[in-house]
């Protein structure tokens, strides 16, 4: 969502009627565009809503195209802005960035079936502010962690699997978590339901402002977390984000090579290392080598999520009767980074391990 946009939609784009399609994807980004373009090639029917009108009259003129090494192939595929989007749906994935979701939230809770869902297939803990705006028992949630990105209008490239998890917020394993977890395995295979959402959600969290910092350097994923000056500082940064987690009282679940255990206070930093050493080896086997938020700043020049993410924690720490300086403080150098007057480089990270002297 947030894209560049080419001026007026093209004219499949105007007011496509579209009741009764059975899966909405609201965001057609690098996320909601992997997973719909695989549900569409595997004979589902989907529908894209995205802002974007260059990337909404790309995919209905030439389809939807996946690069990589994974898969490379191009759908047919519907898609409208959110203004000419008609209809009610009972499904819809929503896939856009965190700041947008009240707006995105507000805008689709028109078009959702009053016995229908919203699966939050984003970054962050989005669904209270989407169960506020359409009910929790019309709310789902969805972690992913495979990556993608965004590469030009009908174009994403999916650069390496990785765990789909789906959930219900209260915890319970029903029929339609269970029917949205077979209909993901379209997409990836492993993908599972889970009674325990937020602890993959608050474990992704915490790997999350991992990936922040990368963003302070022009280092890849890997590389960062492989580099012997800032293990410590990454471990740190997990441990930070995971106290105020098991504060909470939220149980963590571990995901490709992210074990949460070893990254909560207390935790063996011979565990850490381990772990550490398994999300590199995870990261190298990817086609995408820099996480979405460098992108965001190094490619695409927009804001990040930051203050969704990381920027949330401090407040959320504050609850419990606890700080936390690691991520207030990579908030402030991430909008240094967005506004051009700190570079990407090396010296910006050690400005953040700086707050562990």
């Amino acid at each position: 969502m947030g894209r560049r946009g080419c001026g007026d939609p093209c004219a499949s784009d105007r007011r496509l009627a579209v009741s009764g399609a059975p899966l909405l994807v609201w965001g057609a980004g690098a996320i909601g565009g992997t997973l719909g373009a695989y549900l569409a090639r595997a004979g589902h029917e989907v529908l894209f809503v995205d802002t974007a009108p260059d990337h909404v009259a790309r995919i209905n003129e030439r389809g939807l195209t996946i690069t990589g090494p994974i898969d490379t192939f191009t759908v047919p595929a519907k898609a409208v802005t959110p203004e000419n989007l008609e209809g009610v749906f009972d499904r819809i994935v929503l896939a856009v960035k965190t700041p947008a979701t009240q707006e995105a939230s507000l805008a689709l809770a028109p078009h959702l079936a009053p016995n229908g869902y919203v699966v939050s297939a984003q970054n962050g803990l989005n669904e209270p502010q989407i169960a506020d705006v359409v009910g929790p028992a019309r709310t789902l949630g969805c972690f992913v962690n495979f990556g993608a990105d965004y590469h030009a209008p009908g174009e994403i490239m999916y650069g390496g699997r990785g765990a789909v998890v789906v959930g219900e917020i209260d915890g319970r394993i029903t029929e339609r978590v269970r029917a949205l977890a077979a209909l993901l395995q379209d997409f990836e295979p492993n993908a599972i339901a889970s009674a325990n959402i937020f602890g993959y959600l608050w474990s992704k969290m915490a790997y999350g402002a991992m990936l922040f910092a990368e963003a302070l350097t022009e280092a890849s994923i890997a590389d960062c977390l492989d580099h012997p000056d800032y293990r410590d500082l990454f471990i740190a940064l997990a441990r930070e984000v995971l106290a105020v987690a098991q504060a909470h009282g939220v149980t963590l679940e571990p995901f490709n090579g992210f074990d949460p255990v070893a990254f909560l206070p207390g935790g063996s930093d011979l565990a850490a290392h381990a772990s550490l050493e398994t999300m590199v080896a995870f990261n190298r086997r990817s086609a995408k080598t820099h996480s979405g938020i460098w992108r965001d700043i190094a490619v695409r020049k927009r804001k990040t999520e930051v203050d969704a993410l990381p920027g949330a924690v401090p407040a959320l720490a504050r609850e419990k009767g606890l700080s936390a300086p690691l991520c207030a403080r990579l908030t402030e150098l991430i909008h240094e980074v967005e506004e051009g007057t700190r570079p990407q480089s090396w010296q910006s990270l050690d400005a953040l391990k700086a707050v562990l002297a």
